[in-house]
């Protein structure tokens, strides 16, 4: 499993769609934190920190690098050198799962040291010690189980371009529609309802309690790595 992992990371390491994913969660990220702390548009500085692109962005990133596979035609190769086809999969869910979680411990204090500099400078309230603390863990966790979660999805649709629209339609058009009619259906939804529940902070309504809304997040993604464990091993690769 260790030398799986290891070639997972050094293969997320080497390909240009990492870099260009990072690069432009993190510079849409300060662009958003800058922009709401300099405009005082943001009233919240909690909420402002947890606005940053690369929570919702590691998602797509397992997707495209698992949905890559059948894309480049790379799935075979990965198999022969890897026969336990569960254990490829787990290995490159551990592989986004650490991607994701260092990439949001980056953005997320670049963000916080440019967000508070600015509401310093203009006099305003910003975030203590503590309070900053607990939105890094929010940021963090959510980053852990989004990463997997779109692996698992990309393992199960395997059409790049289908997972991709899904998922951002999903996350941006369904999901806040349910909320809209149904918020007690809305606030279980993987993309947006649970996430929201564990970045919302202390001033959230509507939402699940953050220790409820992770573990329904760890939930959703449990039983995507099952559907796609079972497919992956029962099914033809192409």
């Amino acid at each position: 499993m260790s030398a799986l992992l290891h070639a997972e990371l050094l293969k997320l390491r080497t390909t240009r769609t990492f870099a260009v994913v990072v690069g432009t969660a993190t510079a849409l990220s300060l662009l958003l934190v800058g922009l709401g702390a300099a405009l005082g548009a943001e009233t919240n500085a909690h909420a402002l920190f947890t606005n940053n692109a690369i929570t919702y962005i590691i998602v797509l990133l397992g997707a495209i690098a698992m949905s890559g596979e059948w894309r480049h035609r790379t799935i075979t190769g990965s198999v022969l050198a890897a026969p336990d086809r569960t254990r490829l999969l787990a290995a490159k869910a551990v592989a986004y799962l650490v991607a994701g979680v260092i990439l949001a411990l980056l953005v997320s204090i670049t963000t916080m040291a440019v967000g508070t500099a600015i509401l310093h400078a203009r006099h305003e309230t910003a975030l203590n010690l503590g309070q900053l603390a607990d939105v890094l863990w929010r940021n963090l966790a959510v980053a852990a189980v989004l990463g997997p979660l779109g692996v698992a999805v990309g393992a199960l649709v395997r059409n790049q371009v289908v997972t991709v629209v899904g998922l951002i339609a999903l996350a941006a058009v369904i999901e806040p529609a349910i909320s809209a009619v149904a918020p007690a259906v809305g606030r279980f939804g993987p993309l947006s309802g649970t996430p929201g529940g564990v970045l919302g902070g202390p001033d959230a309504h509507g939402l699940l309690a953050p220790g409820f809304a992770l573990g329904a997040m760890v939930l959703w993604t449990g039983v995507l790595f099952i559907a796609a464990a079972w497919r992956l091993r029962s099914r033809d690769l192409v």
